[in-house]
């Protein structure tokens, strides 16, 4: 955002950018260094740049409609550092501290024979 004059719009970076097929809709992904308030208020200085931003488009792009555009904050940055903290507290925690259910016995040949015997004999008495 290094042409756009409007002060709310100097810690926002463009992500990522999603266009229709029919090239008459862009949806624009953006992060902000900062809270929710500095967020909204990124949004609302990008809503209001749309025109200019269009025209600089317009200006780069060679399209013969420049498609509208709408900004949508993108969470994907914090739901990755959200992952990281709840990892860095599994890390921290003791080895011990998760229980241990014991190990897991499959079924024996005898136990899959059986259950297989009843399946058909209950195929057979519903066909009765």
């Amino acid at each position: 955002m290094l042409d756009a004059r409007d002060p709310r719009l100097a810690e926002v970076t463009i992500t990522s950018v999603d266009i229709t097929p029919d090239l008459s809709l862009a949806r624009v992904y953006f992060t902000v260094l900062g809270d929710d308030e500095q967020a909204s208020e990124a949004q609302a200085g990008l809503q209001r740049a749309t025109g200019y931003l269009r025209t600089q488009l317009a200006a780069r792009v060679q399209l013969r409609i420049m498609p509208h555009l709408v900004f949508a904050l993108d969470k994907s940055a914090a739901y990755g550092r959200r992952i990281d903290e709840l990892l860095g507290e599994i890390a921290k925690e003791p080895a011990g501290s998760i229980p241990d259910e014991g190990p897991r016995s499959s079924p024996s040949s005898e136990e899959l024979a059986a259950g297989d015997q009843n399946e058909a004999s209950s195929d057979e008495q519903e066909l009765d």
